[in-house]
């Protein structure tokens, strides 16, 4: 663990998550949801999508850009889809209630596929994907972003990081989850390798020239992300684009239409459509067996989540000094009382 780290336990990291965005006039409810899925991420291991993300939410309640006191609603449905309006809101909540009516449509109809549209960021995909999964269901969620990724070949930004997920139930209530960015790297990510003075590793970032960079700082000045895999995470990006981003009327990130939301699509299915439940959960579990049984160095997709999650509730999450710092000014500007915590403690 980062000696310069501040470890605090995930009860009260919500609720210090929970109280800064309140402070900011964010309804309780919304601010409930938003914490808890920010602390979720930060459990998990991935800091990019966790607490670090509350300053620029606020900058963006600023802006105009989150309406925090919308309240996401389903606006159609036919047979087994369905459309849910974000409003504009925080993307948490909107992301809650489209994987629960895509849940719902699979019970019903053996599939369910919803579209949000008017979404802002939803915080990590594997969240929703999981918890889908936990249900008894194979969930497959994408969603299109604002342009910080240069297609195959080339070096302006024409894409978003364009995230997918996908999981599927395992025995005990696990899942196995697959959740990442078709960029080389997140931009959440490159973030916290700018602020901790780190470099990026090779084929993840172009300055603005479009030359290879290993300066997180050259995306900042206008450069952009690459996508993963050369060729294949930019043909996977290119779908997304055309999945999430124009079946929710988001638009494509580099169309004049483009609305600067991320559009979403959730789909979720029913195993037993197809085979019993406790069949097809045994077999994964064989697979994953296997897998594990293959190497020594062999893990399933999933478990190194579960296994920091384990460890972040047992042990306190370490939140990176930056981030800390960052968090600290906040509450001071907003009247939230903050406790003194030293690095490492």
């Amino acid at each position: 663990m980062n000696a310069s780290a501040h470890v605090i336990t995930a009860d009260l990291l919500r609720d210090l998550a929970r109280d800064l965005l309140t402070a900011a006039r964010v309804p309780s409810g919304a601010a409930e949801v938003v914490a808890g899925s920010l602390v979720e991420a930060d459990l998990a291991g991935h800091g990019s999508h966790g607490v670090r993300r509350i300053v620029p939410y606020l900058g963006q309640i600023d802006a105009g850009v989150i309406r925090p006191g919308a309240v996401p609603e389903v606006v159609s449905r036919r047979g087994a889809t369905a459309v849910v309006s974000g409003r504009r809101g925080f993307g948490q909540p909107a992301a809650r209630l489209a994987a629960a009516e895509a849940a719902a449509l699979a019970a019903a109809h053996g599939v369910g596929v919803v579209a949000i549209r008017e979404c802002n960021h939803v915080g990590r995909l594997g969240e929703y994907a999981e918890a889908l999964a936990r249900q008894g269901l194979i969930a497959q969620i994408v969603g299109n972003a604002d342009p910080t990724v240069a297609p195959y070949g080339g070096h302006r930004r024409m894409l978003g990081t364009n995230p997918m997920a996908w999981a599927v139930p395992r025995a005990g209530g696990a899942a196995v989850v697959m959740d990442w960015a078709t960029a080389a790297m997140a931009e959440g990510k490159l973030g916290l390798l700018r602020a901790a003075g780190s470099p990026a590793p090779e084929g993840v970032v172009v300055d603005p020239e479009g030359r290879p960079s290993t300066d997180p700082a050259d995306f900042y000045r206008g450069g952009a992300l690459l996508p993963f895999g050369g060729h294949k995470g930019y043909g996977l990006s290119v779908l997304i684009e055309l999945v999430g981003g124009l079946l929710t009327g988001t638009g494509t990130a580099c169309s004049p239409e483009y609305d600067g939301t991320f559009g979403t699509v959730v789909t979720a299915v029913d195993v037993t459509a197809f085979v019993p439940l406790d069949d097809y959960v045994a077999q994964v579990e064989s697979f994953c067996e296997a897998l594990r049984a293959s190497g020594p160095g062999v893990v399933v997709p999933g478990e190194p989540e579960a296994g920091t999650r384990a460890e972040r509730l047992k042990e306190g999450i370490p939140v990176p000094a930056p981030v800390w710092a960052e968090l600290t000014g906040l509450a001071s500007r907003l009247g939230v009382p903050w406790p003194d915590m030293p690095p490492g403690g």
